[in-house]
């Protein structure tokens, strides 16, 4: 796969050896290029066999695809933008973000509804296309789905040679999207879980035009929706974003939704949102409004400040192997780093797109995005903004646990307190660190960590 990687308009190329179709009773994923057990390829092959529960899956894909074509604050088809796939062995994961980087879409097949042979393990793009993505709007019934992700060496000689290209946007926020919601998500805890017939009610009482960020609050069985948050009640921004579950409610066995703490003055957050499917599940991360993507969110920031995580993440990473679940304990055992160190590497790795956090299992997973990893500090205006403070000599630490920070001929006062910082700055009086650490935050964290940056920087603006 070739990619164009040019600033905020970056597109991205994919060449298929032919268009993924169904026919005949088999689904066949075209792969462009991607990483395997074994390094690069340009096509790699990772599955054949059946799944054996067709419908829900055909649907759970589909609805895969709609997020992938939708911006949901301008609520309008756009262009196809082809899935990531990895296959850990047991599992497949097919993972997609909206349009307008607010929806995070994920479907794991699991071992219980797919039954066939791994040829390899590793990530990569499959092609979804108009015509696919009609005739898995027709898959009924319950015989077996046949269904091939890439195909073998053999079977790419005998094509008759059409390559399929395709160059779609992929706007800079597509994947800092990718790298927040990971970080996000791992804070995260079981909030409710309702059965099925609790989850089609839920479901299909949502409200259907846009609306502000909702709340939903444990009621007994089911969850009750609310304008104000509550101690355990869960943020749903923007409930239309949910609606491409409504076509998998008849197959549904549960619905499980994830958050972070909230309390009476909580404001907006993120949530996860599972439908469990038979054998699989499909889940949508929502970002804290109805208009606003994860780009923003800072939540990568710390992690990527820090030169030691950097160095920890190239250790950690030669230890992955596409394993459905990464054990931070056993990475910790096998690198030699603490366990607080392997957690930032960890992060640090998500933000290049190297792993993903699954929170059914509360667990890390393995998968190599497709994108270059050093292009994602250039990615982080404030990372780079704060990192210019430090070098122009800007930061002036008073004590241990504050500093002053002169940023565009203004004096911005950095507070550290109990793991938290705050600044007199406006973009801290706008967020309250609910969007991450503004960048003289950052900078100030920088030279709190590393003392020689705030010379080097001082001695370079003279």
């Amino acid at each position: 796969m070739a990619s164009s990687t040019a600033a905020a308009g970056a597109a991205q190329s994919y060449t298929y050896t032919r268009p993924s179709g169904l026919d005949g009773g088999l689904l066949g994923l075209s792969t462009s290029g991607g990483t395997t057990s074994g390094g690069p390829r340009a096509h790699p092959h990772f599955f054949s066999g059946v799944l054996t529960r067709p419908a829900p899956a055909a649907a759970a894909l589909l609805g895969l695809a709609d997020v992938a074509r939708t911006r949901y604050f301008q609520p309008r088809p756009t262009a196809f933008r082809d899935p990531v796939v990895t296959c850990s062995g047991d599992r497949l994961r097919l993972e997609s973000f909206s349009a307008c980087g607010g929806v995070y879409a994920r479907l794991d097949v699991l071992e219980a509804a797919m039954d066939g042979e791994v040829h390899d393990r590793g990530t990569t793009n499959v092609d979804v296309n108009g015509p696919l993505r009609e005739a898995l709007a027709r898959v009924g019934g319950s015989d077996p789905l046949h269904l091939a992700v890439g195909a073998d060496e053999l079977a790419v000689t005998t094509m008759d040679g059409a390559v399929v290209e395709k160059k779609v946007p992929l706007p800079d926020r597509w994947l800092r999207g990718f790298a927040e919601v990971q970080v996000i998500t791992a804070g995260f805890d079981p909030r409710g879980e309702l059965a099925a017939a609790d989850a089609v009610r839920f479901l299909r009482s949502m409200p259907r035009a846009p609306r502000g960020a909702l709340w939903a609050v444990p009621a007994g069985r089911t969850l009750r929706l609310t304008s104000r948050p509550s101690p355990g009640a869960v943020c749903l921004a923007g409930p239309e974003r949910l609606r491409t579950m409504l076509p998998l409610l008849r197959f549904a066995t549960a619905l499980r939704v994830y958050g972070p703490p909230a309390g009476a003055q909580s404001g907006p957050m993120s949530s996860v949102w599972e439908l469990e499917l038979p054998g699989m599940r499909y889940v949508l991360t929502l970002s804290p409004g109805h208009g606003r993507g994860f780009s923003g969110e800072g939540a990568v920031l710390d992690a990527l400040s820090t030169d030691e995580a950097a160095a920890d993440a190239d250790l950690i990473g030669a230890l992955l192997s596409f394993e459905p679940r990464v054990e931070p304990d056993l990475l910790a055992e096998r690198s030699g780093l603490t366990p607080a160190r392997t957690k930032a590497a960890l992060t640090q790795l998500g933000t290049s797109g190297r792993v993903g956090f699954d929170t059914a299992e509360a667990a890390y997973f393995h998968r190599e995005l497709p994108y270059d990893p050093a292009r994602v500090a250039d990615l982080n205006p404030r990372l780079r903004a704060a990192r210019a403070l430090v070098e122009a000599g800007a930061v002036r630490l008073t004590s241990g646990d504050t500093a002053v920070v002169l940023s565009n001929e203004q004096e911005r006062r950095v507070r550290f307190m109990e793991g938290h910082a705050t600044c007199t700055c406006p973009w801290w009086y706008d967020h309250r660190g609910e969007r991450g650490p503004c960048k003289h935050v950052l900078a100030a964290g920088i030279v709190r960590r590393e003392p020689g940056a705030a010379a080097a920087g001082a001695e370079a603006a003279r």
